[in-house]
């Protein structure tokens, strides 16, 4: 059963802005306390790997990742993914589409990727190969943000909860879960802002109330 934590970074209960994980490692920002890093090793059960991308520490709404590879935004620079390379030993890509912020776009674990209908069929296809999972392309409602609104890991998934039925099973038959509608940090109805995991583990901001973690038991456990 995967183990829930209320956890939160630079006093922010926002922690899925600074953290991107997989079933493999978790990447951290450059200078996070090395306290920080090893609880969040340690409640995960995977290394934590120090990085930035454009210079910048929101690791997640600038990458996504599972556990074949990393797909980094356009503004990342040659330096930061030769060290994403050594550190993971993963593929590696940029993803040279105009849209930057790809955790916001693109939800993926290790069955599947759902990617916002915005980006280009060469895009969705690097996507595809980077990640080695089959991509379908969709929106929720009017929202193009799918990645912001869906969290998912190897044993379960979280989703906006304006998403409509339908929606919720063409995640699932692309994800290998129906997600459970959600909402983090004392409702926030865009749950990948507060929330970081994989199958060992799942971190949630601190803000987030008893009746959300009811939710999540059930999502993930």
């Amino acid at each position: 059963m995967t183990e829930i934590h209320l956890f939160d970074i630079y006093r922010s209960a926002n922690i899925g802005i600074f953290l991107r994980a997989s079933e493999k490692f978790c990447l951290v920002p450059y200078g996070l306390p090395k306290t920080k890093s090893d609880k969040i090793s340690e409640m995960l059960g995977v290394n934590t790997i120090p990085a930035s991308i454009a210079g910048s520490r929101l690791i997640g709404p600038l990458s996504v990742a599972n556990s074949s590879g990393i797909v980094l935004s356009r503004l990342s620079d040659e330096e930061e993914i030769k060290n994403l390379i050594l550190a993971t030993g993963q593929n590696v890509v940029k993803l040279e589409s105009r849209f930057t912020s790809l955790g916001n776009l693109i939800s993926a674990n290790d069955h599947g990727a759902v990617i916002s209908d915005v980006f280009s069929d060469e895009s969705a296809k690097d996507v595809e190969r980077a990640l080695e999972v089959p991509v379908k392309k969709m929106r929720i409602g009017s929202f193009i943000q799918v990645g912001a609104m869906i969290y998912a890991t190897n044993s379960g998934a979280l989703v906006h909860p304006a998403a409509t039925e339908s929606e919720i099973n063409a995640i699932g038959e692309i994800l290998g879960f129906d997600p459970e509608p959600a909402t983090i940090n004392g409702g926030v109805p865009f749950v990948s802002s507060g929330i970081v995991g994989n199958a060992s583990g799942v971190l949630v901001g601190t803000l987030t109330r008893g009746s959300e973690l009811v939710i999540l038991s059930r999502a993930f456990g």
